[in-house]
C-alpha cells in the first residue's frame, strides 16, 4: 500500500474531527466513529477463458450498523485498496445518516480491470466475490449495490447467486438490481438526480439563470450522465465533459444526448460495459446538427475542443461536477479552480486540504454525503420494495426522493448559515448529530456512571 493510499481513510477522519465541533456528539459516539466495525478480506479464484487461474483479491468493510444494516456499493477497480474502501465505507455512515435512512456504512471491491475480462469471466468472479463474503452480508446484515464498474446486471449475478447459497430467493440482499429481478423503478438515474435536486434548491437561493449558467461535468459514467442530462434538459449550458480518455468542451454547449448515445453505442462487452468514449463524438453547435465521427452531417466541421480532466477541473464555469473518482480536487490544483459552485457527485473527489484552500476561495462545495445520496435513498426505497414485496411507479420513488433531498439539503445549508462554515462541515455535523443519538438510546457513560437504574 502506498502512503497516498493510506492517506484516503485518514483525510477521512479529518473531516469527522474537524464536524465534531459543530455538533452535539458524544465522546463514545465519536470514538466508535473512528474504526470500522469489520473488515473482511478475500481471494477469488477464477477459471479465465483460456483454461488458466487466476486468484483476485477482494474487500468488504462494515463500517457502523448502530442506526440500522450496513449499505453501500461493491466498485470493480484496479486501485481498489483497503483504506480507499475504508474511506468509502465510513463516507456511507455518515451519508446514510444525512438523509436519515436507517442504514450504516458499508463498502466493498475487487482489485481488477474489469475491462480485460470477458462476459462469462465478468459473472464468475461476480458470483465468485458473493460466494466467499455471503456470510458477512444480508437483508438485515449488510447490503451491496452498484459503485464504480459495476451495474445492474452484475447486482443481478450477485442477487442470484446469494439466493443460490440460501436456497431461497432474497432479493432485499442487492441493490441496484434489473428491474424484472427485483429493482426499483427510478434507481438507474438516482446518484444524477440527486444532484440536480440540489442544484435546482440553489438556483432558487442564487436565482440562477439556466441558459446563463455553465457546466462542467468530469466523469461520463451513470451518474454523470444522468445529471448531465437533466440540467441540459432544464436549459443550463453544459460546457464540457469527460471520461477515463479525456473529454471534449465547446463554450456554448454541448448536446448532451448525442454525447450519451455516442458513449454508449458501441460496447466491448454487450449490456455490461461501455467502450465508446465521449471523445468519439465532436459536438460543432449548429442547432439540429447530427454528428458523426470528426464531421457534422451537413458538413461541417465540429468546433469543440478535446480537453483533458486535469483542464477540465480549472475550466472558468458557474458549476463544477466531479463525477469520477476519489482525490481530483487535490492542494496541487485547488487554487486553479474557477468554478464558484462544486457539486460532488463523486465519493471524495476533494481532499481536507483542499477543502481548506477552497473555503479561503468561497467556493461553495455541495459535499458527496449529500450532493450522491440520490443512490443509496433509492436504493433504500428497493430494499423497502422487496421486504413489502410490492413496487412503487417512477414517479412515486422520484418524488420521495425529491422531498428527502429538498429538506436535507436546506436542513444542512441552514446550519451552514448559522454556524458560518463549509457545507461539507456542517453535512458532517448533521449526520454526527444523528448517529449519536443512536449511540446514546443504547447508554453512554453519561447514563451508566449514574450507578443506579432509573424508569
Amino acid at each position: 500500500m502506498t502512503a497516498g493510499q493510506n492517506d484516503t481513510f485518514s483525510d477521512a477522519i479529518r473531516r469527522l474531527d474537524r464536524a465534531a465541533e459543530f455538533a452535539e456528539i458524544d465522546a463514545e459516539a465519536l470514538e466508535k466513529l473512528r474504526n470500522p466495525k469489520s473488515i473482511l478480506q478475500v481471494s477469488i479464484p477464477l477459471r479465465m477463458d483460456d483454461g488458466s487461474l487466476r486468484v483476485f483479491q477482494g474487500y468488504r468493510v462494515r463500517y457502523n450498523d448502530t442506526r440500522g444494516p450496513t449499505k453501500g456499493g461493491i466498485r470493480f477497480h484496479p486501485g481498489v485498496c483497503l483504506s480507499e474502501v475504508k474511506a468509502l465505507a465510513f463516507w456511507m455512515t455518515c451519508k446514510c445518516a444525512v438523509v436519515s435512512i436507517p442504514f450504516g456504512g458499508g463498502k466493498g471491491g475487487i482489485i481488477v480491470d474489469p475491462k480485460q475480462l470477458s462476459r462469462t469471466e465478468l459473472e464468475r468472479l461476480s458470483r465468485g466475490f458473493i460466494a466467499q463474503v455471503a456470510d458477512f452480508i444480508g437483508p438485515e446484515t449488510d447490503i451491496p449495490a452498484p459503485d464504480v464498474y459495476t451495474n445492474a446486471m452484475i447486482m443481478g449475478w450477485m442477487m442470484d447467486e446469494y439466493s443460490k447459497i440460501r436456497r431461497q430467493r432474497t432479493p432485499a440482499v442487492i441493490t441496484g438490481k434489473p428491474i424484472p429481478l427485483g429493482g426499483s423503478l427510478g434507481r438507474d438515474d438516482a446518484t444524477g438526480r440527486g444532484a440536480y435536486y440540489c442544484i435546482k434548491e440553489l438556483e432558487k437561493l442564487k436565482d440562477w439563470q439556466p441558459s446563463d449558467t455553465r457546466v462542467a461535468v468530469q466523469g461520463f459514467g451513470n451518474a454523470g450522465q444522468h445529471v448531465s442530462r437533466l440540467l441540459h434538459a432544464d436549459g443550463y449550458r453544459v460546457v464540457a465533459i469527460s471520461d477515463s480518455r479525456g473529454g471534449v468542451y465547446h463554450p456554448d454547449g454541448l448536446d448532451i444526448p448525442c454525447l450519451i448515445e455516442t458513449k454508449n453505442r458501441t460496447r466491448r462487452i454487450d449490456a455490461v460495459y461501455c467502450e465508446g468514449s465521449v471523445c468519439d463524438c465532436p459536438v460543432c453547435g449548429s442547432e439540429g446538427c447530427q454528428c458523426e465521427d470528426c464531421h457534422c452531417s451537413d458538413g461541417h466541421e465540429a468546433k469543440s475542443e478535446k480537453i483533458s480532466n486535469a483542464a477540465l477541473l480549472e475550466l472558468d464555469v458557474d458549476i463544477l461536477i466531479p463525477a469520477a473518482l476519489e482525490n481530483q480536487i487535490t492542494a496541487n490544483n485547488a487554487n486553479q479552480i474557477k468554478a464558484p459552485v462544486i457539486v460532488e457527485v463523486a465519493n471524495g473527489p476533494t481532499t481536507s486540504d483542499a477543502d481548506e484552500i477552497l473555503a479561503e476561495r468561497n467556493t461553495l462545495v455541495v459535499p458527496d454525503i449529500l450532493a450522491n445520496a440520490g443512490g443509496v435513498t433509492v436504493s433504500y426505497f428497493e430494499w423497502v420494495q422487496n421486504r413489502a414485496g410490492y413496487s412503487w411507479t417512477e414517479k412515486e420513488v422520484q418524488s420521495r426522493l425529491r422531498t428527502i433531498m429538498t429538506e436535507e439539503f436546506h436542513s444542512i445549508y441552514d446550519l451552514m448559515t448559522a454556524k458560518g462554515i463549509e457545507m461539507r462541515t456542517a453535512a458532517y455535523a448533521h449526520a454526527l448529530n444523528r448517529i449519536s443519538a443512536a449511540v446514546e438510546a443504547l447508554g453512554t457513560n453519561k447514563y451508566f456512571s449514574n450507578g443506579l437504574a432509573s424508569t
